[in-house]
């Protein structure tokens, strides 16, 4: 899908069968504890919070999870102290990634992501490397209803969308995804979903400028088992990269 990345697609579509609850429960009251460390413990006017809270809701967090959370990022309890890191670095193939990270640790954390780049053909780079292949943007993702098959109507979206002042509407066979500055993510998130739109998810991320195609099967597997691993690293928020690959030799790997 033109404007998100390959990465992006594969991860939404892979989160839907995701058992790994626990883990995917700790990552999303981390963010929700930084949030509220950065910007204070209101949502109304702190949107990172807000994000993030809409985002554990999505990810079927419990509330008493979400609010001890805000109260551990207030002061209250004595939860472990967070740094924020940004790690750059090449995969194989020569794609661009990028890893958001909150660890207690930064020399445990930094030598463990090092060691899976190394291990899966790629190499932790210089921090600015690839940063400046890369764009904050808002995402909203509207997906065709599993159930009954229906498809996401691309123009009516577009007209909402673009009204309520997003940058651009692209399409996929079975969704449609909005793009919007990350301040007007909440916005545009809002008109859609009055204008009872499917919305599957709604997040500000990082978007690739350009991507490059990964031809090559064994290139293609190693690059997406990084990925998957640096995903699951506990240190590790998010990882990006600007990957493409031909659904064809994607349905080819053993993954």
């Amino acid at each position: 899908m033109a404007g998100h990345s390959k990465w992006a697609n594969i991860k939404h579509k892979k989160a839907k069968v995701d058992a790994q609850k626990g883990k995917a429960y700790t990552k999303l009251s981390r963010e929700i504890l930084c949030a509220v460390r950065q910007g204070g413990p209101d949502p109304n006017a702190n949107f990172r919070l807000k994000i993030a809270i809409q985002k554990a809701k999505e990810g079927n967090l419990p509330n008493e999870n979400i609010q001890r959370a805000i109260q551990r990022g207030s002061g209250g309890g004595d939860g472990a102290q967070y740094e924020e890191l940004t790690y750059e670095g090449y995969g194989a193939g020569g794609a661009a990634v990028m890893i958001h990270a909150m660890t207690d640790n930064r020399n445990r954390t930094a030598g463990e992501i090092r060691h899976l780049f190394s291990k899966y053909g790629g190499n932790l780079g210089e921090t600015g490397c690839v940063g400046w292949m890369f764009e904050t943007k808002g995402v909203i993702t509207m997906e065709a209803d599993e159930e009954t098959g229906k498809s996401v109507d691309e123009e009516e979206v577009l007209l909402v969308a673009l009204e309520a002042g997003a940058l651009d509407v692209t399409s996929s066979p079975d969704a449609v995804e909005v793009l919007t500055a990350p301040e007007e993510l909440e916005t545009v998130r809002a008109a859609l979903a009055e204008a009872g739109m499917p919305i599957a998810s709604a997040e500000v991320t990082l978007v690739p400028q350009n991507t490059i195609m990964i031809t090559d099967q064994d290139q293609a597997t190693k690059l997406l088992r990084l990925m998957e691993i640096l995903e699951e690293h506990d240190d590790v928020q998010a990882a990006y990269s600007n990957f493409d690959i031909d659904e064809a030799l994607l349905e080819q790997l053993d993954l």
